[in-house]
């Protein structure tokens, strides 16, 4: 039941949000509505990015710590975990940059 909710809800704040992008008289550079969904983007980029690292690095202590012997590999896929969360956060970041320097 919860999940249900959850699930109305991102739909009714999805449906909310449809106006923003009607057509107006003002440019889209002059709206008060582009900084705001850039802040709130990266916003949710980067925290669910932390939460993602956060649940690698739980694994990888896990890991090593039932088997020591198998740190290269691990440490091998830690890192590259870590560089592809985090380039999802760049890509974000890029992808803002250039809707608001329009």
């Amino acid at each position: 039941m919860r999940k249900l909710s959850l699930v109305f809800m991102v739909m009714a704040i999805l449906l909310m949000a449809a106006p923003v992008y009607a057509q107006g008289t003002a440019p889209a550079e002059h709206t008060w509505s582009v900084p705001i969904g850039a802040g709130i983007g990266m916003g949710i980029a980067a925290g669910l990015a932390g939460l993602g690292q956060g649940k690698v690095a739980s694994g990888v202590a896990e890991a090593l710590a039932r088997n020591p012997g198998a740190r290269p590999g691990i440490q091998l896929a830690l890192f590259l975990g870590l560089a592809f969360i985090e380039s999802l956060v760049l890509f974000t970041f890029v992808m803002i940059y250039l809707r608001t320097s329009w």
